[in-house]
């Protein structure tokens, strides 16, 4: 069974409880409702926030304001801890489940869908993206593969600069390309070592924006099992 976050304490139910359809974060005048994200304290004040999705909102008979809420977990909560290609406003939706004080809400944020969150054309502190929900007990994350790119077969990192080949259409990491990040920048023409200027005469596709929409390879993620 899951444990409760460090610092954050479950509740158990009691009686007279009543569903509120909203709450009023303490100290402004945020109003989060059922399906809202939101930052909660930590005990740790090193700690960023933890953030959640909030499933029920109850009062008790003295008005004290509890919600459920589903934990996001960040890459190196996990089992398997952070990797390369895990971006800095990366979670995993949890399987972890918990009855909180609303008053450790902080504030409000959006988790976007991975495809959504690349299309974003600024990223404000309060953005995230979410791509694969996660099993804490077990470290098991759905999908358990995604596609990948480059010649270092990695999956898509939307913080990382990609470059687009004009003949495959396969993109790639300017460093594993010979380039640097300010030549990537610079560049409006690219070729894979793969391909020719006849392949890019004879491609009729269109470019896309970012990986996201063109992969032909998998990656698998690893299925970790863990002990209790």
């Amino acid at each position: 069974m899951a444990k409760t976050r460090p610092g954050l304490s479950s509740a158990k139910p009691k009686p007279g409880k009543k569903d509120l359809d909203s709450y009023t974060i303490r100290g402004t005048n945020k109003v989060v409702r059922v399906g809202d994200c939101v930052l909660m304290r930590p005990s740790d004040t090193c700690k960023p926030p933890y953030v959640a999705r909030i499933e029920k909102i109850e009062a008790d008979s003295r008005n004290n304001v509890k919600v459920r809420v589903r934990w996001y977990y960040r890459p190196e909560e996990s089992l398997g801890g952070r990797r390369q290609f895990h971006g800095a406003k990366e979670l995993f939706l949890s399987d972890h489940y918990d009855m909180q004080s609303a008053h450790t809400i902080e504030g409000k944020c959006i988790v976007h869908s991975f495809k959504n969150y690349t299309k974003l054309e600024n990223v404000g502190a309060e953005d995230y993206y979410c791509r694969f929900e996660y099993k804490a007990a077990t470290g098991a994350f759905t999908p358990d593969r995604v596609a990948v790119y480059c010649k270092c077969e990695m999956p898509y990192n939307p913080d990382d600069l990609m470059v687009q080949c004009e003949g495959c259409k396969d993109w790639y990491h300017p460093a594993c390309v010979g380039m640097t990040i300010e030549e990537a920048k610079k560049s409006d023409h690219f070729v894979c070592s793969e391909c020719s200027e006849d392949d890019v005469k004879r491609s009729q596709n269109g470019f896309h924006a970012s990986p996201v929409f063109d992969a032909k390879i998998y990656f698998r993620c690893p299925l970790r099992k863990f002990r209790m």
